[in-house]
Order: C-alpha cells, then sequence, then structure tokens
C-alpha cells in the first residue's frame, strides 16, 4: 500500500469507471497524482487493463512494464497522434499536460473524443481541477477522487496509519 493512498479495491472501481465511460476524454482531479499513479501502477502490473503513462520528460510509458516507452511521443501532440492512429484498448494517463498543451492538440482531442472504432482509448487527465480550453467544452466526463474518503487506517511495520 502507498502511504495516504488509496486502497486498490477503490481505485479498481475508479478504474472501471474510466473504462466504462462513454467518453474517450476523462479529467481525474486529486490533490494526491503520485499516490494514485502508485496504486494504478500496482493494478496494471496484477494484469489489469493496458495503462499508459505520459510525462513531459519521457512521453508515453507502460504502467505494467517498467522501461517499456513509445519513442517518439516526449510532445503531447505527438503522443496524441500515436494514441488517434493506435488500433489498441489503452488506458492513456497525463500529467504535467497544462503547460505543453497546444491550439493545434485541441484538434487531435476533438478527434480522439469521436473515435468510433471497435479498440477504445480512453485519455485521462490527471491533476487539480482541469478547464479543458473552450472548443473541448463537453466533451470530457469529469471524475473527483475523494482524497479524504480514500484514506483507510492500516497496519504497517507494528504501526497503524492513516
Amino acid at each position: 500500500m502507498v502511504e495516504n493512498g488509496a486502497d486498490l479495491p477503490t481505485v479498481q472501481k475508479l478504474l472501471e469507471r474510466v473504462v466504462q465511460s462513454p467518453r474517450h476524454l476523462v479529467a481525474l482531479e486529486t490533490a494526491n497524482v503520485g499516490d494514485l499513479l502508485a496504486q494504478l501502477r500496482t493494478l496494471a502490473m496484477r494484469g489489469g487493463p493496458a495503462v499508459y503513462l505520459w510525462e513531459p520528460d519521457s512521453g508515453i510509458a507502460s504502467l505494467r512494464e517498467s522501461g517499456l516507452q513509445v519513442p517518439g511521443t516526449k510532445r503531447l501532440g505527438d503522443a496524441l497522434r500515436y494514441i488517434a492512429q493506435s488500433m489498441h484498448f489503452g488506458v492513456y494517463l497525463f500529467i504535467g499536460f497544462i503547460d505543453a498543451l497546444r491550439p493545434a492538440d485541441t484538434v487531435l482531442l476533438r478527434r480522439i473524443s469521436r473515435l468510433h472504432a471497435g479498440s477504445e482509448r480512453k485519455l485521462v487527465f490527471v491533476g487539480g481541477r482541469f478547464e479543458p480550453p473552450e472548443e473541448l467544452d463537453g466533451m470530457f466526463e469529469r471524475m473527483t477522487v475523494n482524497d479524504e474518503q480514500r484514506r483507510r487506517l492500516r497496519l504497517r511495520d507494528g504501526r497503524w496509519l492513516t
């Protein structure tokens, strides 16, 4: 367990909500991004759905297989093009995207939001309060992780932690 993080069943339910969402674009608001990512990594490694993480410094990387990165995806636009062309299901988490979001990226996001292929892709923008550009208004499903409700008492090294 990650200290101050969610328990795996709670995070698993959250991931199921993302996967079952009728929208391809999801804004997931949380104050504890690091804790949530650690829990999602644990779920992915235990055989959950294919989950990838995009960060500005490294591009797209698999949460299941550490070190497995998609070349040429450091820029947000390149990552979005890769996702739009992919034929495989995947949940793509984006952190640190606010400064990288450009007007040209909104065109790609609109295209991804309208995909009707059999293998869906879910783009999840993780962070604090996210206000999408006006052109994307209504294309995102908003989900909030109530970090206070996620905390659970658990025994660790003989001590109870919250």
